[in-house]
């Protein structure tokens, strides 16, 4: 099978490339096309890619060519991994300090800054969505590229059933629950329903068992984890679930917003920083063998170690532990996601799909992040039970902030754009959202029109 990697200049791609180095099955990836804009970083990562082939000492480790022309790179694909970052992190440390401006979360998908880089970012997701449907039309695409519900549903416009979003944060949650309750992660089912970025565990049943009130009952082992940490065993306890990381800038958003105010840098700003030292060490001539490898491990280390610092501090809850520190595995379920379906290998996976009869609040064209089966004809969304009345307005008041986003890059209006912001939860006035419209516009070329 041959897979494209969009965005293959980007940080991650070595974790797609290793999980691939591990699949040694009948009709696994043999070619590997990544595609970036920008020759310097696809220059290091084809550098990082041949240490790690290298290292694995994989005699027929897939082939990895690398291209700036789109069409070349779509061509004859089975499989394509989109992971673009619209105006870089430059771009995201500047979405960052406008809301931030303003006294309102600027964080990469949530809030103010979520929308900014939706709306530059779905432009570009549909076009590409359009250049798939033409050169590549019995490809399936896999979605990273954040916000990844919307940006997911945005090419579903294009694509229908054939793009698929994932994350990985589910995934780690899922995994840290089970193995709090002795569980193999594998070996249970969880009940996780939402958004992106934006959703519950609400039951996690080992051999036909609901084992979550369990662990709601018992305050140490709650609070050993890292979203125990971060929320709290009492307002777990009053939830009666386990909120992804993300829903802590929803119910600690003013304690994460003075947190994030008080920061000597952004999170945006810091991975900018820190990634322009990684791609300038491992793109110098002349290394060694495996020092490009070396430089991307010790720069994924940090960049773990630093995750979501801001919230920490504000829920007083410490440092990453080495089970937090744990990938979620998006990788792992990207590929358990090509081997599902194109070997028809029946998986059941959490996955960013449209949402057709599962949730009755959203309509059927509405992407959600819920269980779903897998097999050769994609995925299918499996049946849940109803959101509770907290979680319906959360669900239903982000996913209208998505559908303005959509209409706004559609029209390019600015009325459309400021309705977007006001009417996310985090933004508390229609006048801070007309003032962040014009503060977007005034950081990002892309969107100028919205002056």
């Amino acid at each position: 099978m041959r897979l494209t990697i969009l965005g293959g200049g980007g940080f991650r791609v070595p974790l797609v490339y290793g999980a691939l180095l591990g699949d040694h099955a009948e009709g696994r990836v043999s070619h590997v096309t990544l595609y970036d804009e920008d020759p310097a970083r696809l220059a290091a990562m084809a550098r990082v890619l041949a240490d790690l082939a290298a290292a694995a000492k994989v005699p027929d480790a897939p082939a990895v060519t690398a291209t700036r022309d789109l069409d070349e790179a779509l061509r004859g694909a089975d499989f394509v991994f989109s992971a673009i970052r619209v105006g870089g992190l430059d771009g995201r440390a500047a979405d960052e300090r406008v809301a931030l401006a303003e006294g309102v979360l600027g964080q990469e998908t949530v809030g103010a800054g979520g929308v900014a880089y939706g709306l530059r970012t779905v432009p570009v997701a549909r076009g590409i969505a359009r250049r798939i449907a033409r050169v590549a039309p019995g490809a399936w695409v896999i979605n990273f590229t954040n916000p990844a519900g919307l940006v997911t549903e945005a090419m579903a416009e294009e694509l229908g059933d054939r793009v698929i979003g994932i994350c990985d944060s589910p995934v780690g949650l899922g995994r840290r629950i089970a193995r709090l309750l002795g569980a193999r992660p594998q070996d249970a089912w969880i009940d996780y329903v939402g958004l992106n970025h934006l959703g519950w565990v609400r039951g996690l049943r080992i051999g036909g068992r609901d084992e979550l009130p369990r662990l709601l009952a018992d305050t140490e082992a709650l609070e050993s984890f890292e979203e125990g940490r971060l929320f709290g065993a009492e307002w777990l306890r009053s939830l009666g679930a386990i909120p992804n990381e993300y829903l802590h800038y929803y119910y600690f958003n003013r304690d994460t917003v003075r947190a994030y105010q008080e920061a000597a840098q952004t999170r945006g700003a810091f991975l900018r920083d820190q990634q322009r030292g990684f791609y300038a060490e491992a793109g110098r001539a002349g290394l060694p063998a495996g020092a490009s490898l070396a430089a991307w491990d010790r720069t994924r280390a940090e960049r773990e170690a630093t995750y979501m610092a801001e919230n920490r501090e504000a829920a007083g809850a410490g440092g990453r532990d080495a089970s937090d520190l744990e990938s979620g595995g998006y990788e792992k379920v990207a590929l358990a996601l090509m081997r599902a379906i194109a070997r028809d290998e029946r998986a059941t996976l959490i996955l960013n799909v449209r949402n057709g009869s599962t949730l009755s609040v959203l309509d059927a064209a509405a992407v959600i992040e819920v269980p779903c089966l897998v097999d050769a004809n994609g995925a299918h969304p499996m049946g849940v039970e109803q959101l509770p009345l907290h979680a319906v307005g959360l669900v239903t008041a982000v996913k209208a902030v998505e559908r303005e986003i959509l209409a706004a890059a559609a029209s390019g209006a600015r009325a459309d754009a400021v309705k977007a912001f006001a009417l996310h939860p985090l933004v508390d006035s229609v006048a801070v959202a007309r003032r962040l419209v014009d503060g977007y516009a005034a950081a990002h070329p892309g969107l100028a029109h919205l002056r």
